[in-house]
C-alpha cells in the first residue's frame, strides 16, 4: 500500500470537493455553519496557495484521492491560523493519516511564523477529537470570534 501527502492539485478539487461534501454528511456537517458549506470548497487549489500563507494536503492511497486537510490564516491574521477541513473516506482511517497530514498542516504553520492554530469541530467526529488532543489541542469554552462554522459545537487551540 503507497499512502502519499502532497499538496493539492487543481485536477484534484473536484475529488476533494465530493470528499469534503460527503463525509461532512456522515457526521451531519450539512448546511450554512459548516465547512462543507463553504465556498472554497468548491476549488480548494485556488484557495490555499503558499502565497495566502495556506496550505491543502491531499492524501492518496495507490494513487486514490483519499482524503485532505488544510491549514489557512484564521480571518487574515499573522498570528493565528486554522486547521481545516480535515476529511478522510472511510476505508482511509485508522492508518494514521489524518494524523500524518494534522502534523504536516502544523509544521507548514511554524514555518509560516503563525503562533497558535484553531480549529473547529463537530463533537460527533470522535476520532478527530482524540486525534487532536493527542497532538496537543486544547479545548476551549466557545468559538473564537471571528470562526465562521457557528454550527460547530467543539472548538480547540494549539501554541505552536
Amino acid at each position: 500500500m503507497s499512502l502519499i501527502v502532497k499538496p493539492i492539485l487543481a485536477e484534484q478539487n473536484e475529488e476533494i470537493c465530493n470528499i469534503i461534501k460527503t463525509v461532512g454528511a456522515e457526521f451531519g456537517a450539512i448546511g450554512e455553519g459548516f465547512g462543507p458549506s463553504d465556498a472554497e470548497v468548491e476549488a480548494m487549489s485556488h484557495y490555499y496557495t503558499e502565497k495566502n500563507k495556506s496550505l491543502y494536503l491531499v492524501a492518496t492511497i495507490d494513487g486514490d484521492v483519499v482524503g485532505g486537510c488544510g491549514l489557512a490564516p484564521l480571518n487574515h491574521s499573522d498570528d493565528i491560523c486554522e486547521l481545516k477541513k480535515l476529511f478522510l473516506l472511510p476505508q482511509s482511517r485508522g492508518l494514521g493519516l489524518g494524523k500524518k497530514l494534522t502534523l504536516a498542516c502544523l509544521d507548514f504553520a511554524k514555518q509560516q511564523g503563525f503562533s497558535q492554530c484553531y480549529l473547529d469541530t463537530l463533537s460527533s467526529m470522535h476520532a478527530a477529537i482524540t486525534l487532536y488532543e493527542k497532538v496537543g489541542f486544547e479545548h476551549l469554552d466557545a468559538p473564537i470570534a471571528s470562526s465562521i462554522h457557528g454550527s460547530c459545537d467543539v472548538w480547540m487551540i494549539k501554541s505552536l
